[in-house]
């Protein structure tokens, strides 16, 4: 496995990618994690999404659900061939072996390439090999337990932490129940806890929101609307045995809402037990804790109170989109000094 040092903020040189150096850079990348490309948009760069009249994944434009700035532009997708970008970002396998070929032209493929890892593995752990081993691509994980879980061929990487906005929006906890927020809880089953999900709804009151949860729970809740919904709900449980640390996971810890979950993944380094949420590998432990945050909602209050304390500075929107700049600029420094014009 390959590692790299953390990149120092403030010590960046003044890269001058374009022609003209103070206009924001311009990134092509695909709609793939809706809410990751909205915290994403929040930097101080162009971003290009590419939108299909047909109905495939990464090719849906900005959507509705999301906010987006007019710093996110649709581009369609028999177009993008005719633009200039800066850099392009790959978020999927798909992205890099089929969609690249298709979408964008030679010369667009010949410019900087950062790949942006959202999972750990799912075949065999600890022995998949990253579908990149090309040193020219910057690979980039969202969590230091994904990068410890991949083989990265000896591929130098980057690996930038969640951030979240922090919703205005006051933790009540004045429901006695537990929400989680899944979607298609149904459809990914063990991996996402859904076995887990159910055991603990036998004993304790638990929600269930997100897409594809009519049949099991609430069904969706748009994420403008999640904070209000969210903050009324005594604890966030977050059963998911084995994926990458989710962004609700970030966003109602940084509201103060608490959280209890399994000791996996980097969630087990998110969460110091007792004190900033509540973590076990015993699915027992966690029912007594659940039972007991419903019965002392003051307890409730100052663990999550201490988890957001904790969770507004580590996922700071500012020092996220800080360290995207800088990832952007560093891969098309050491790529070449001018974009490619077409």
């Amino acid at each position: 496995m390959g590692y790299t040092t953390a990149l120092v903020l403030g010590n960046m040189p003044d890269f001058s990618v374009s022609n003209n150096p103070t206009s924001p850079l311009k990134i092509f990348t695909w709609h793939i994690h809706g809410t990751y490309l909205y915290y994403l948009s929040l930097g101080s760069y162009e971003i290009y999404i590419p939108v299909s009249k047909e109905t495939k994944p990464g090719y849906v434009g900005r959507g509705t659900t999301f906010p987006f700035g007019r710093n996110v532009h649709e581009v369609d997708e028999e177009k993008v061939k005719e633009l200039a970008f800066d850099c392009i970002l790959f978020q999927t396998k798909k992205n890099y072996l089929e969609d690249q070929y298709e979408t964008l032209s030679t010369k667009q493929r010949g410019l900087p390439k950062i790949y942006l890892e959202h999972d750990p593995p799912q075949e065999t752990i600890p022995y998949t090999k990253h579908i990149i081993s090309d040193k020219s691509v910057n690979l980039v994980h969202v969590t230091h337990f994904n990068s410890l879980m991949w083989d990265n061929n000896n591929q130098p990487f980057t690996v930038i932490e969640h951030g979240v906005e922090v919703r205005d929006v006051p933790y009540s906890g004045e429901l006695e129940k537990g929400i989680v927020v899944i979607n298609n809880i149904e459809k990914r089953g063990r991996r996402l806890g859904l076995d887990i999900f159910l055991e603990v709804q036998k004993h304790v009151p638990l929600d269930l929101v997100g897409m594809g949860a009519e049949r099991l729970g609430l069904g969706e809740v748009l994420h403008p609307e999640l904070p209000e919904f969210l903050s009324k709900y005594r604890f966030f449980f977050n059963p998911i045995r084995f994926t990458s640390l989710g962004l609700a996971v970030c966003e109602v810890m940084t509201m103060g809402i608490p959280v209890v979950g399994l000791a996996t993944t980097e969630l087990a380094s998110v969460i110091k037990n007792g004190e900033t949420g509540i973590i076990h590998t015993d699915i027992n432990y966690l029912i007594t804790a659940m039972k007991d945050l419903l019965s002392n909602p003051e307890k409730a209050r100052q663990i999550g109170a201490a988890g957001k304390q904790m969770a507004q500075k580590r996922f700071d929107i500012k020092r996220f989109n800080t360290d995207w700049l800088c990832v952007f600029n560093q891969a098309i420094s050491k790529h070449q000094p001018n974009k490619i014009a077409l």
